[in-house]
Order: C-alpha cells, then structure tokens, then sequence
C-alpha cells in the first residue's frame, strides 16, 4: 500500500490504462477485462486489475490535471512496477482538420509547466511518447479505420483557460489539441525507466466549438479503450 493507492503487493499489473474519472475507470474495467476485481478505493480513485484476452490490466483513475496524475504515476510505477501507461481520455482540438471523434495520438506534449518542472530548473524539457507504443497504436488504429493524427498536444493546466492568444501560437505552430495530463505523465515515465502513450479522442473544438454528448463521449471512450489495449499488447 502507498498514501494514495491501497493495492496489495502484486495487485497491479504492469499494463496500466488511466482515464481521468475513476467511474470510467470501473465502467472500462467491467466492460472489457476478465474478472475485473477493485483493488484501490483511496479517496474514491478507482482502480481494478484484470486479464483482457489472457493478459493482465490495470486499469486506475488518475483524477483531473498533470498534480493528480504525478501521484498515481510515481506511485503505480515506483511502488508497484507498473512498466505501460497509457493515458486514454479526451481533448479539445486546435486544428480544423482534426475533427470532432478523432483520434490523437501525442507523439509529443507542448506546456507551460509541470508538476516536474522544478526538477529540471533551467531546462525546457521536451516529453515525449514510447515510439513501440505509438507505432503500435497508429498501426491499430489505422487497421480498424479510424481517423488519427500524431504530433504535438498541449497539456494544460488549467480548465478555464484566459489566454486565447497563446492557443492562437499554438494553433499557428500546428499543435493539434489541448487535455491536461499527458506531459506529466510522459516525464514520469521518462525519469523511471517506463513506457508511457497518451491516446486522445477528440470530445470538442476550440474552432468550431462542436462537442460531443454524454452518450457519444461513452461510445467513444469504448472505442479508446480497445484500441490502447491493442496497442499495448501488439
């Protein structure tokens, strides 16, 4: 047990998913893995470990914003020997040509700051994907049909943004949508050794400002999930 992750020893596996809700977490683990069974309840962030097609998952909430995520990153990894971790979640797109239940694949995350950044001072430090992952995940993705974008994202951290002249440098320099964890994740990943992919549907439009409903967001998210699945066992 950790301060925020109550699993017994050998109760993660080291193929992890993290969706920020953890109730998303409990509805993915119940619809796709064998004998899912609830080993975290800390603070209501769900986690559940299971076998998807013989294999062993986790998959465990990461809350809201790059601080939440740190935790459960350091923790799953550190303490628990999680090696795969992929982000599935949603985002918001900055190009016209990425549309509303696309699929963005970060190869590369934009940022103002992370929770890491005090470890590296001066340094811009750029965090990146696991290629085998994202090489995996677009082979996947593009075998089933899907519309997929790789490049660079932004990971904000904040929700209520007031800086519409920095998403309009964004825009310009191609990043291609905007979530809120995936930066701090890839540098977690980075410092221990793990493999780390952030797997983004695209649930509203900075541009058009189309958005998806409740329904749709879950359909999605169940396409997401099967997909970084794949991926992390190809």
């Amino acid at each position: 047990m950790t301060i925020h992750i109550g699993a017994k020893p050998g109760e993660i596996a080291e193929t992890v998913l993290m969706p920020g809700d953890p109730l998303r977490a409990k509805w993915a683990a119940e619809r796709f893995l064998d004998d899912p069974v609830c080993v975290n309840q800390v603070r209501g962030m769900l986690g559940y470990t299971g076998t998807w097609r013989g294999q062993r998952v986790t998959i465990h909430g990461s809350g809201m914003g790059m601080a939440s995520l740190s935790i459960y990153a350091n923790e799953l990894i550190r303490d628990y020997g999680a090696r795969t971790l992929i982000r599935v979640g949603s985002a918001g797109a900055m190009q016209p040509d990425v549309a509303i239940r696309d699929i963005v694949l970060a190869q590369s995350c934009t940022t103002l700051t992370t929770p890491s950044r005090g470890i590296f001072r001066e340094l811009n430090f750029a965090p990146c994907a696991d290629f085998g992952l994202l090489s995996a995940a677009y082979s996947a993705a593009t075998g089933q049909g899907a519309q997929v974008h790789v490049g660079n994202i932004y990971s904000s951290d904040v929700f209520y943004d007031e800086r519409p002249d920095l998403n309009e440098v964004m825009m310009r320099h191609g990043v291609l949508c905007v979530e809120m964890e995936a930066a701090e994740l890839y540098a977690v990943a980075a410092r221990h050794k793990a493999r780390a992919l952030a797997l983004l549907t695209i649930s509203d439009h900075l541009l058009t400002h189309e958005k998806l409903s409740a329904a749709e967001r879950e359909t999605s998210f169940g396409a997401m999930i099967e997909l970084a699945l794949d991926a992390a066992f190809a």
